[in-house]
C-alpha cells in the first residue's frame, strides 16, 4: 500500500474558503473563553476553519488528516501554558501560526469574556493569516 498525501475534508483549501485551521486552547479560564470566542468568530467569518483540538490530541484519524492537507494551522492560547500549540507540535505539525491572549494585555482570572476583547483577539490572528 502506498503512502497517500492527506486530503483535507474541511474545504479549507478551497479557493473561496479560508486558508487555514484555527485551534483555540477552550481552556478553564476567562483567557481561555476568549481564545474559543475569538475562534468560532473567525469561523463564522470565513477567515478561518475552527477544526477540534481534543481531537489532535485524542490523534482522531479524519482531524489528523484535515490538519496535516491544511496551508497552515493557527493555535490561539489564552495564556502562556501555550496547550493548543503544544497540543499540535507534539501531534507533529510545524506548519502553526501561533496567538497567545494574555501577550494582547489580557490578564488571566481578570479579563472577561466580552464583544471587545473576542474582536481584539480574532484581528490578531487575521494579521497572522
Amino acid at each position: 500500500m502506498s503512502e497517500q498525501t492527506p486530503q483535507c475534508s474541511c474545504s479549507c483549501a478551497e479557493e473561496s474558503g479560508p486558508a487555514a485551521l484555527v485551534y483555540p486552547c477552550s481552556g478553564a479560564a476567562d483567557v481561555g473563553e476568549i481564545s474559543d470566542r475569538a475562534g468560532r468568530l473567525l469561523n463564522s467569518e470565513d477567515k478561518a476553519w475552527m477544526s477540534c483540538l481534543a481531537g489532535i490530541g485524542g490523534r482522531v484519524s479524519g482531524l489528523m488528516a484535515n490538519a496535516a492537507a491544511a496551508p497552515a494551522l493557527i493555535a490561539i492560547d489564552g495564556c502562556p501554558q501555550d496547550c493548543a500549540r503544544k497540543t499540535l507540535e507534539q501531534a507533529g505539525f510545524t506548519n502553526i501560526k501561533h496567538a497567545r491572549v494574555t501577550d494582547l494585555g489580557f490578564k488571566k482570572g481578570k479579563s472577561p469574556s466580552t464583544p471587545e476583547a473576542v474582536r481584539k483577539v480574532a484581528d490578531a490572528v487575521i494579521g497572522l493569516l
